[in-house]
């Protein structure tokens, strides 16, 4: 798993990062082209993907949360794995953790979710952040930052964590009658951007283009919609933007070595035939689009993310899948592909049709949330909704009372034209309100979860069984 990654990859259509070792991956599996996470920060997706329940069940809607101040006796995804048997690992990041501050420690982690877990911290972390350039001084982990590193890649942490992963898939290996389960969270390139400069050298800053024609494409936008905008961002020159991009796409072709070596060592341990590959991450990444940078929006942009699949139960013909997924379907997939028992009240669908069939349809659509803060309004809080169905995108702020966006991603793959308040398109928009209604139903708590309402006073709304 990878940490603020976009669908840029090589083997995805438009990719302008360099990642031979996912596009191999890819080549032998399953490429979700239309696979969402459910909120675009880290902790409410994290925990809504590892518990398979939607950010209004699981209650998690921001960070420094875990789904037990919440669902306690909820199964999480590696737990369930762990109750039948499998040695459940983690190395890096998986839940939510404070980068870069929290690097080197067990962040906000469930202990119930593994039975080993690894916490290194590499020179980018230890020695390296007097050198870091930062949009805001001194800060780096939720700030535009970026340095190339003289520090090979094994000095750096995300290096550190594919040596740990080995170790651990040789030891695993040495134990074919034990099942594992491995769960490597990367920390790149989430901010700081910090890779070795040979990786920056990939991407001249000459030959990096920028998003034109913003102010034209706002016009039309909710306010709401432009919500993730930081002050700070407003200090970007466009040297500074294409070095920003520039250090991104070096930090996600370091993660992707770091995959490779990873996924080389599986195979020459003779582990690549009988285990389930899964690559993905918490949420997608803006760089530039409509003005936005980082994440927080329900822009295309912000809201997709990559998810490959590769293994036994998988077809191995470089197979796209173009029905919109989410994030929430990894839990109950995973324990149908390996027979594990699951929590009744998943709410995910299990996507192991699609990985043999990729027309299958599916659910047909993909929910993601995010909130606002709005200090007028009771809990201080604004919730928006974005729906996206395999040609469309129907968002929804506030109930609609802030506004509201539809895109035709046939017509319109930037959504840079907002079709509401058309007449032609009323029809349409009124079926794909209905949608959206349906859709945040189901996301709500089911009666088993035994939702703690008390432990989740930011979510004045949030329906309670």
């Amino acid at each position: 798993m990878a940490d603020d990654l976009n669908a840029s990859l090589g083997c995805y259509p438009g990719g302008k990062a360099q990642t031979p070792h996912l596009d191999r991956l890819a080549a032998r599996g399953v490429r979700f082209d239309r696979a969402y996470c459910q909120f675009p920060l880290c902790g409410p997706s994290r925990n809504s993907m590892l518990c398979g329940l939607y950010p209004n069940a699981t209650g998690i809607l921001r960070n420094a949360q875990i789904f037990r101040q919440t669902i306690p006796s909820h199964h999480s995804l590696p737990q369930a794995f762990r109750l039948e048997g499998y040695v459940s690992a983690r190395v890096g990041k998986l839940y939510h953790y404070n980068v870069p501050k929290s690097v080197g420690t067990n962040g906000h982690d469930d202990p119930a979710s593994w039975e080993i877990e690894t916490n290194p911290a590499g020179c980018d972390r230890m020695e390296e952040e007097p050198y870091i350039f930062s949009l805001k001084p001194g800060q780096f982990g939720a700030t535009l930052s970026w340095y190339a590193s003289p520090q090979p890649d094994n000095k750096h942490t995300d290096g550190m964590l594919a040596e740990d992963a080995i170790w651990l898939l040789e030891r695993f290996a040495k134990r074919p009658d034990r099942p594992f389960f491995l769960a490597l969270g990367f920390y790149r390139p989430h901010t700081p951007y910090v890779a070795p400069k040979s990786y920056f050298e990939a991407y001249p800053t000459e030959h990096i283009s920028l998003v034109e024609g913003v102010q034209d494409d706002i016009k039309d936008l909710p306010a709401m919609a432009l919500g993730s905008h930081k002050v700070e961002h407003d200090l970007l020159t466009d040297p500074l933007r294409r070095e920003a991009i520039q250090a991104y796409r070096a930090s996600v072709s370091f993660m992707d070595a770091q995959v490779g070596l990873v996924l080389s060592r599986l195979r020459e341990l003779g582990l690549e035939e009988n285990t389930i590959v899964v690559f993905t991450s918490d949420h997608g990444y803006h760089l530039g689009e409509h003005g936005l940078w980082q994440k927080m929006s329900l822009f295309e942009e912000s809201a997709r993310v990559p998810l490959i699949m590769a293994g036994p139960g998988v077809d191995s013909h470089a197979s796209i899948v173009r029905a919109p997924v989410g994030l929430v379907d990894l839990y109950p997939t995973l324990t149908d592909l390996c027979q594990i028992n699951a929590p009744d009240n998943l709410q995910g669908q299990s996507l192991v049709p699609m990985l043999t069939d990729p027309q299958v349809p599916g659910r047909g659509w993909a929910l993601t949330q995010v909130t606002r803060r709005n200090k007028t309004k009771a809990g201080g809080l604004v919730f928006g909704y974005t729906l996206r169905t395999e040609r469309w995108r129907y968002t929804s702020w506030d109930e609609g009372k802030a506004g509201y966006e539809i895109y035709d991603h046939q017509t319109d793959p930037a959504e840079q034209d907002n079709l509401a308040g058309k007449p032609a398109f009323r029809e349409l928009e009124e079926s794909l309100k209905e949608q959206l209604k349906a859709a945040v139903t189901q996301s709500l708590p089911d009666k088993g979860l035994s939702l703690k309402p008390q432990s989740v006073p930011w979510a004045p709304n949030l329906k309670q069984p």
